[in-house]
């Protein structure tokens, strides 16, 4: 019979009958991709491949079903854009109704695409929430939604500049108090220009036409 001491120190040395254990590279990648991605290495991995910040990663990170969600939704639009509308608007509205993201009524590919219209110039921001609302409530398509309720944001220079004409000709004294340095006007032709447009005209190039035409 061993002794305690012959039976610890048997635990450190092999057994002669048994043979090397060898593994092929390809068993080890293989066992390697098979194994869930750490919550650190995704992490860093949406801060390089997506370029969110640190914080932004990390949120976004914190269930596989949101960075599962997120990285659909990231194919199909822009990243940043993306992130941001996730962590604000969805995430509130699925707060507001009790709801995990994996039964969120707006799908990821739908998610998507209203983030491109948004980065296309298509909608507005503020025309965007109004489509997101209607989403919500029907699960419908943007683009759908977008071309049913005529939400298409105004974007043709002519279209734009014949509107900003109209304005200025009825605001004369306006124009003549701003050119003498009264530049804070510049604030109430845009917003005559939102309010004649339904909220349509595009901000952008709203901005540059109207600096343009009252240079003239």
């Amino acid at each position: 019979m061993r002794s305690k001491e012959d039976a610890h120190d048997y635990r450190y040395f092999p057994d002669p009958d048994l043979l090397p254990l060898k593994l092929e590279q390809k068993l080890i990648d293989d066992l390697k991709k098979s194994l869930p991605e750490l919550p650190d290495s995704k992490k860093e991995r949406f801060i390089q491949e997506y370029g969110l910040n640190s914080y932004e990663a990390n949120v976004l990170v914190s269930e596989k079903e949101i960075s599962d969600y997120y990285e659909e939704v990231a194919k199909l639009s822009d990243k940043k854009l993306a992130a941001t509308w996730m962590m604000g608007d969805l995430f509130a509205m699925l707060n507001d109704k009790g709801l995990n993201i994996s039964n969120s009524p707006i799908s990821a590919k739908n998610f998507a695409e209203l983030v491109q219209s948004i980065k296309s110039g298509e909608i507005s921001g503020r025309i965007a929430k109004e489509v997101f609302e209607i989403m919500v409530e029907s699960g419908d398509n943007p683009k759908k939604i977008i071309e049913s309720k005529g939400m298409k944001q105004q974007s043709d220079p002519k279209e734009l500049e014949k509107m900003i004409n109209e304005i200025l000709s009825k605001n004369k004294d306006k124009v003549d108090q701003y050119k003498a340095g009264k530049e804070k006007l510049f604030g109430f032709f845009v917003g005559q220009v939102m309010k004649l447009s339904g909220g349509k005209a595009n901000p952008q190039l709203t901005n540059e036409i109207l600096k343009k035409l009252l240079k003239g």
